[in-house]
């Protein structure tokens, strides 16, 4: 069976959504490369609609990009199942409809692909996966940052224990930290 890991860049005091973009997210080599690694382990991405519309409006042009075009090569060729209650299909940019509800098309999917499949954003449909205990792993890239406003990661989720699998600092101030939720709290 495969795994449904959420992952998501986001600040030291969890926002994810900064009210200024391309200014908090910090770029090295190392943890570049190991974002990339991840992404290249992943079977597949699933995203709610908001997060597949905005992300389908950008990467599919960022091939020639030389920050970010390893990233985009990867991203474009890559599966992706989008949950929608009101997108129509079909869906472009390599993309299906999930069809069905969640409690049957998650488990599925994670029967269906057998590796990991992850979850990009932190929004609503996030919140919903991990509600319901489908998320297996969250990643989290801590960037140095504070801000004072934004959206902050899984804002009204929980209680829901989580268990420290690695942390993995760099140079630039980033870490990666990987959890595995051990339970809800009683």
């Amino acid at each position: 069976m495969g795994k449904l890991i959420v992952h998501n860049m986001i600040t030291v005091n969890g926002v994810f959504d900064s009210p200024a973009p391309d200014t908090w997210l910090e770029a090295d080599n190392d943890s570049g490369d190991a974002s990339l690694e991840q992404l290249l382990l992943a079977d597949a991405l699933v995203l709610g609609r908001k997060t597949y519309e905005g992300l389908a409006a950008v990467w599919p042009h960022l091939g020639g990009d030389p920050g970010l075009g390893r990233y985009a090569e990867r991203i474009n060729g890559m599966p992706k199942y989008v949950a929608s209650r009101t997108r129509p299909g079909p869906l472009e940019w390599n993309a299906t409809l999930i069809k069905g509800e969640l409690d049957e098309a998650v488990p599925e999917l994670k029967d269906t692909h057998g590796g990991n499949l992850v979850v990009s954003g932190c929004g609503e449909f996030a919140h919903t996966l991990a509600r319901r205990g489908f998320v297996d792993e969250f990643w989290f890239w801590v960037n140095p940052y504070l801000w004072a406003a934004g959206p902050r990661v899984f804002d009204g989720v929980g209680p829901i224990r989580l268990q420290l699998v690695a942390a993995t600092p760099y140079r630039s101030g980033v870490l990666w930290l990987r959890y595995r939720p051990a339970g809800p709290l009683t």
